[in-house]
């Protein structure tokens, strides 16, 4: 039996700006309106790439092809979790 995979949160997404792209966004914030745009906070395609890079060394598993262009928060998370639910 294997375990699930944890859900990647706000506050997890937020550190992995802060470590993938250099930018500080507080998390809270981020929860309180996910779908404000990633480039509102300097986010750019690069730097989402970095981040989807870091994820799927995190799980061994490759994220959906389209994972690197979303545009919000509540997108990315979406996306994100649910890919690593179909893959539990």
């Amino acid at each position: 039996m294997t375990a699930q995979p944890a859900q990647l949160t706000v506050t997890e997404l937020s550190a992995l700006m802060k470590k993938g792209a250099g930018i500080t966004v507080d998390a809270a914030a981020m929860d309180r309106d996910p779908d404000t745009p990633f480039e509102v906070y300097g986010l750019d395609s690069l730097g989402l790439l970095g981040i989807v890079g870091e994820l799927e060394n995190r799980y061994g598993r490759a994220l959906p092809p389209d994972a690197d262009r979303c545009k919000t928060p509540r997108e990315f998370l979406d996306l994100v979790n649910d890919s690593l639910m179909a893959g539990a």
